[in-house]
């Protein structure tokens, strides 16, 4: 039994891996709508406008780990063009300097979920370190429509 649900389990995640490949634009686009998602909720902490959350802090933080480890991968040369994408060709002119922003934000998206999730000031303080990687990096690489 056990057997059976692992086997099932694997096969779920090796599918789920094999439709991402194959629709990297839709992947992104899905990721950036979590990362999206947990901007919102961390500016409204930031600003005041909710009440500050230890546990959300650091999940907020960990959205922003998973899409920097995730995200470099979804830029194949197929997926230049198409679905909406507001992907810039600098991705592939310079890919080192894209996959380094992803690094720099994934460390300190990883320092700030270890630290910055103790209180409100701390929180405001690395999420404003965070977010400005995000800015940087849609400043140079994306497409503004």
């Amino acid at each position: 039994m056990i057997r059976t649900v692992l086997v099932a389990a694997g096969l779920v995640v090796t599918l789920s891996t094999v439709i991402a490949q194959s629709d990297p634009i839709a992947e992104r686009r899905n990721t950036m709508k979590g990362v999206g998602a947990a901007t919102r909720d961390g500016a409204a902490m930031a600003k005041g406008e909710a009440a500050f959350d230890a546990a959300k802090s650091e999940n907020i933080f960990k959205v922003y780990v998973d899409a920097a480890k995730k995200m470099p991968g979804l830029f194949p040369d197929t997926a230049k063009t198409g679905g909406e994408s507001t992907a810039g060709p600098k991705i592939w002119d310079d890919p080192a300097g894209f996959k380094a922003g992803f690094a720099k934000l994934e460390t300190e998206a990883t320092v700030a979920a270890a630290s910055a999730t103790k209180d409100l000031d701390s929180f405001r303080a690395a999420f404003g370190n965070v977010t400005k990687n995000c800015g940087a990096c849609h400043e140079v690489y994306r497409i503004k429509k």
